[in-house]
């Protein structure tokens, strides 16, 4: 890769929700976007959103994201952004009827691919000495919610990482934080229970879930160059559920 094609921003989980709201929201402040998802429809984007590519990946595969990297590396632009947005929920339950193929699961996707997809592309950014990783999490990986285990877990993870990460990378001009929001309205939150989805809701005193757009402006701003001096952070978006 080289600067001739300006910023790149990798965006993982873009074929709807979260991920696509910060694909679109991201091509407006002038990125050139790579979306890739394990779900086929992710090739839509290109369609919807100006210089925006697609690719079909499982993000917990070193050699899917080997290829993609090298593909990329032949073209013009320099990755300078990846957004961690893929993430499944778990089964709700009890810890004691958990499926431990479904824990393993959720962990593998969540925690897993978030790890994998970092390690693909810093390289790219350490040579660049310029980037920005903004990782999904969730207030469950703060607080813990009862009868998702293994989701919690995996969040919790992803903020330890978040941490850890941000500070190995700290002299190297990358920025590595993460967000943590509530429910937000999409193909995950539809995928819960009514009973679920109320107990989330009572805890939000703004008493709405949040929208795929705000968090697509959080990620744009920790994206932008405004947001110099700040990593290792985990940024609440909650609607007032999380004032820690």
């Amino acid at each position: 890769m080289n600067g001739e094609g300006g910023r790149i921003a990798v965006v993982t989980g873009a074929a709807r929700g979260i991920g696509l709201a910060v694909c679109s929201r991201l091509a407006r402040d002038g990125w050139a976007i790579v979306g890739v998802d394990l779900d086929p429809a992710v090739e839509a984007i290109v369609d919807e959103i100006p210089r925006a590519r697609a690719q079909a990946l499982d993000v917990t595969d070193e050699d899917q994201w080997g290829s993609l990297l090298a593909t990329l590396e032949s073209e013009p632009g320099h990755i300078a952004a990846l957004v961690n947005c893929a993430g499944i929920l778990c089964s709700e339950g009890p810890v004691v009827g958990v499926d431990v193929q479904e824990w393993r699961r959720v962990l593998d996707v969540n925690l897993t691919g978030t790890f994998v997809s970092c390690k693909a592309v810093l390289p790219a950014m350490l040579r660049g000495h310029l980037g920005r990783i903004v990782n999904l999490a969730s207030i469950a990986g703060k607080e813990g919610n009862a009868l998702q285990a293994a989701y919690s877990a995996s969040k919790g993870g992803v903020i330890a990482f978040t941490k850890a990460l941000a500070k190995e990378v700290a002299r190297d001009g990358i920025t590595v934080n993460a967000i943590a929001p509530t429910m937000i309205e999409g193909s995950l939150s539809e995928s819960m229970s009514t009973e679920m989805r109320q107990q989330l809701l009572a805890k939000i005193p703004m008493g709405r879930f949040g929208q795929p757009e705000e968090v697509a402006s959080m990620v744009a701003w920790i994206c932008s160059d405004e947001c110099s001096f700040t990593t290792g952070m985990v940024f609440d978006l909650t609607g007032g559920r999380a004032t820690y």
